[in-house]
């Protein structure tokens, strides 16, 4: 079950890492009709999943707790300010700012799991979070202005990690009850656009057209990946796992976009990397000596 829920994770940063080729195909249109697309389209999707799978018996467990409804009224406002945020910030040729944003994420991850959720790091783990923490305040200090495109990214999606975390629908389930409040308010703005004769949807090019409907699919399938790695896996382990996501990000922004990468930079994520790093051999080498003493005691 562990393993599946690593797997699901990996899966998900990955894509995530690989999503700006997908917003820089779509940019000759505003980021905020963008996000609207994801909202409906994704809302589009996951039903069809639910008719497809025949999975209605979570609408029964909403029905009797009502509270449900609020936290994933919560889950979907932090997700749409996210999209909002990030999508705006690709397009607009801050790449390598949403990837700060994504590196500081984690480090909010494990802060949450263990203020929230009781959850414990070993010594080489906070040595490889502290590690981190000193390169993104590096960063953060060297940018020379209030970083408001990475805080507000790590903030917006430490939360919806957390919520989800404790969230009671599993991945699709959940996933769909949030593009339900999203949907509504997003075809609501799509059809005013298309009232006053600014819409772009239908109105330029035909891949454009393509990719914005497409927009559903590439943007649930790394969500339930996500949500079901969440429920499934610590999220200290979750939080470390999601430097690939921001790492991918930052190689697009530098060596494919062609966006600034100063000395400063350098040091920073480098810090951070090692962190990384360090906190992946502990965990091998945690999980080797558990093996060797659970074979010994049996």
């Amino acid at each position: 079950m562990k393993k599946s829920g690593v797997l699901s994770a990996i899966g998900a940063y990955a894509l995530w890492g690989l999503l700006p080729i997908y917003w820089k195909a779509v940019q000759t249109v505003p980021a905020f009709e963008i996000v609207c697309h994801r909202m409906a389209w994704s809302f589009v999707f996951v039903v069809l999943l639910l008719i497809w799978k025949r999975r209605w018996e979570w609408l029964q467990q909403v029905r009797r707790r009502p509270v449900t409804l609020i936290t994933f009224l919560c889950t979907s406002s932090v997700l749409a300010l996210n999209w909002v945020i990030y999508i705006w910030a690709v397009n607009a040729g801050h790449l390598v700012d949403t990837s700060l944003g994504y590196f500081i994420n984690p480090l909010l991850s494990v802060l949450l799991g263990v203020l929230f959720l009781g959850e414990r790091l070993r010594l080489w783990q906070w040595i490889s979070v502290g590690i981190a923490a000193c390169g993104v305040s590096y960063l953060t200090l060297s940018h020379g202005a209030f970083p408001w495109i990475a805080l507000g990214l790590a903030t917006t999606f430490g939360f919806y990690g957390l919520l989800r975390k404790t969230a009671p629908l599993d991945a699709l389930e959940g996933l769909s009850l949030e593009t339900t409040f999203l949907f509504l308010p997003a075809l609501g703005y799509l059809l005013y656009l298309e009232w006053i004769g600014t819409a772009s949807f239908g109105h330029t090019m035909a891949m454009t057209n393509i990719l914005l409907a497409l927009s559903g699919v590439i943007t649930a399938l790394p969500l339930i990946l996500f949500a079901y790695a969440a429920k499934r896996v610590t999220l200290a382990t979750v939080g470390i796992l999601q430097y690939i996501a921001p790492t991918g990000q930052f190689l697009l922004g530098v060596l494919v976009y062609g966006e600034t990468f100063t000395q400063p930079r350098m040091v920073g994520f480098s810090a951070i990397w090692i962190a990384l790093f360090i906190y992946s051999l502990e965990g091998v080498i945690e999980r080797r000596r558990r093996k060797s003493k659970w074979a010994t005691t049996s």
